[in-house]
This record gives structure tokens, sequence and C-alpha cells, in this order.
């Protein structure tokens, strides 16, 4: 067992490392996320931030956020220019959903569902 883990961590280190930033809780619908993120997935990374910052949809502003961020990362913690990074994955999973209720006639209520999302958005190099 522990010679498995020891097998598992050596080929772990042995990856090249990714430059990834990670937006959680962010009160936005994971389904208006994800139609910005399939327009920059595979791009160079200054492409990608040219098309989130002209985009008109809600949910640029939150990638656009995240993308810089993981262009930051690369470039101070991994050492990386921004100028050979690619979007290599991207992506936005459903968050916790806030429940409220809107009163309606005769007693009842509507439910009303406020979602959230994580935002996780991985660069690589482009030459690998």
């Amino acid at each position: 067992m522990a010679t498995r883990v020891r097998e598992k961590a050596a080929a772990r280190n042995a990856e090249p490392k990714k430059a990834y930033a990670v937006a959680k809780y962010q009160r936005i619908s994971p389904s208006k996320v994800r139609i910005v993120l399939d327009q920059i997935r595979g791009k160079k990374y200054e492409d990608a931030v040219a098309i989130l910052k002209f985009m008109p949809n809600s949910g640029a502003e939150y990638a656009l956020k995240v993308l810089e961020s993981a262009g930051a990362n690369a470039e101070n913690n991994l050492g990386l220019n921004k100028a050979d990074l690619i979007v290599s994955e991207c992506f936005a999973d459903g968050g916790p959903i806030l429940k409220r209720f809107q009163p309606v006639s005769k007693g009842r209520a509507h439910s009303i569902k406020k979602r959230t999302s994580h935002i996780t958005i991985k660069l690589d190099v482009e030459n690998r």
C-alpha cells in the first residue's frame, strides 16, 4: 500500500505543473458561465482576454477575473510568459443553491432558486 502511494506521488510530481485559478460561490448560474467558457476553451491567453472584455454576456466578467488570476499565477508562481499560454481547461460547476420564496395569492408561495457557481480555468504552455 505505501509503495503504491509513493509511486503515485512520484508520478504526480513528474508531471509539469499547470497554472490555474478557481472562483468559488460566485452568484451567477453555471449555465450562463458555461456559454462564455465554451468560447475561450483552447484559445491563446491574450485572445481569450480580448474575447471576454468585449463579450456582452453577464458571465464574461466573472470568467475574465478568473482568467486574469490564472495568468498572474502562471507568471508569478511558475515563471511562465503570458504570451505562451493557452486555455487548456475551463469549466463551471454548480455551487450551493440559495432557496427563497415569493409569496403569491391565496397564501401560496413560489420557490426561487438562486444558483451559485464554482469557476475553474487552467492554463498550459502552448508547445507541450
